[in-house]
């Protein structure tokens, strides 16, 4: 059944120097296994940005391919109401409020078979390929192998629209394993930075600390359960790292960044032995000695990557308030109004988190 319009208005990404708005784009078709939904509203994520910036590990060079599939419609932190089902899905109704995760698993490879979906070799992902539109449009197609969630219908559009990208947070400090004894530093005080914050204070470290350039982030952070904060612009934050830790060095470092200058600081900062997890997307090669890693203080460093088995719990504890979200999105734009919006998700004017409400 079709209850929704033939077009309908979206930002379409042509060429890495081409992003339209288009006020009469065709909206999705809705096949036997798809779900078609209506949009609510969708956040910008850095990795939107740094692919309207043109960064090559999404529209390739000399090194590496193309990864995007142009056209294509970008965001993947949406949610919105089922508005067209497919005669073969069952497990959903006309008007339920569903998000999903940001890949959607091929469900055939060795990854998929095993479980580790969200590390599936062909790794097609909401917003980046035409195949898979995003949510920067008012009608999202999900296929019958989106992972889905439901998400309560009484749970406020600017609470509901952080449930992808602290999912994202939720995995990397699980990737971490804090302890009760660690002394954590989370490098990064964005929206997933301070999901990371909110999610580890739950696992009561003996010392949770923020870093980042803001100031009001840091203060963000230090309401959201970071013991300590520094702004690396101002303090050398390695130096008071060490203070903390009797000269060792912390025993995690979260790189929630993006910036060369972070990863180098973790290496500085972190004690031998310790646990580096990498979460951020880089808009550029970043150079580190390796000999740190290896001979100097035999590191253990892990990825992070999307939000495998995260968003029921996420979603969970955001409804009940255990996760801090107060304040995180505090500026929501129309899709005309999409240049704004992604000047305004920089964070030039204070923002934690930007959205669009198509």
């Amino acid at each position: 059944m079709r209850d929704y319009p033939k077009t309908m208005k979206a930002l379409v990404a042509y060429s890495k120097t081409d992003y339209r708005y288009e006020p009469a784009y065709p909206s999705p078709e809705c096949g036997d296994d798809d779900i078609i939904v209506k949009v609510e509203g969708c956040g910008i994520c850095a990795g939107d940005l740094k692919c309207q910036h043109g960064a090559a590990m999404f529209w390739g060079d000399d090194i590496q391919p193309a990864w995007v599939k142009p056209p294509f419609i970008p965001g993947h932190e949406f949610l919105g109401t089922v508005a067209a089902l497919g005669k073969n899905v069952t497990n959903y109704a006309l008007g339920d409020r569903i998000t999903a995760d940001q890949i959607v698993p091929c469900g055939e490879c060795r990854f998929c078979k095993s479980g580790k979906y969200w590390m599936c070799q062909i790794h097609n992902i909401l917003g980046f390929q035409g195949e898979n539109n995003g949510g920067m449009a008012e009608y999202v197609r999900y296929s019958k192998n989106a992972v889905l969630h439901k998400v309560p219908k009484s749970l406020p559009l600017e609470k509901a629209l952080l449930i992808e990208p602290y999912a994202c947070s939720k995995h990397a400090v699980d990737r971490a394993n804090i302890q009760c004894d660690d002394v954590a530093v989370i490098s990064g005080a964005g929206s997933l930075g301070l999901g990371m914050i909110t999610y580890g204070a739950l696992k009561n470290p003996k010392a949770l600390i923020s870093l980042d350039m803001s100031d009001e982030r840091l203060a963000k952070a230090k309401e959201f359960g970071a013991t300590h904060t520094f702004n690396p612009s101002k303090t050398d934050a390695a130096a008071e790292i060490m203070k903390i830790t009797g000269g060792y060095g912390c025993d995690i470092y979260i790189e929630a960044t993006g910036h060369p200058s972070s990863v180098v600081q973790g290496l500085s900062a972190i004690r031998k032995l310790g646990t580096f997890v990498e979460f951020s997307v880089f808009a550029a090669p970043t150079t580190v000695d390796w000999s740190i890693i290896g001979d100097r203080k035999e590191l253990d460093v892990l990825g992070s990557h999307l939000s495998p088995y995260c968003f029921p719990y996420v979603i969970e504890n955001i409804a009940k308030g255990t996760l801090k979200t107060a304040g995180m999105i505090r500026t929501m734009f129309k899709l005309e109004e999409w240049e704004k919006a992604f000047e305004y998700a920089s964070g030039a004017h204070g923002d934690f988190k930007v959205a669009i409400i198509p």
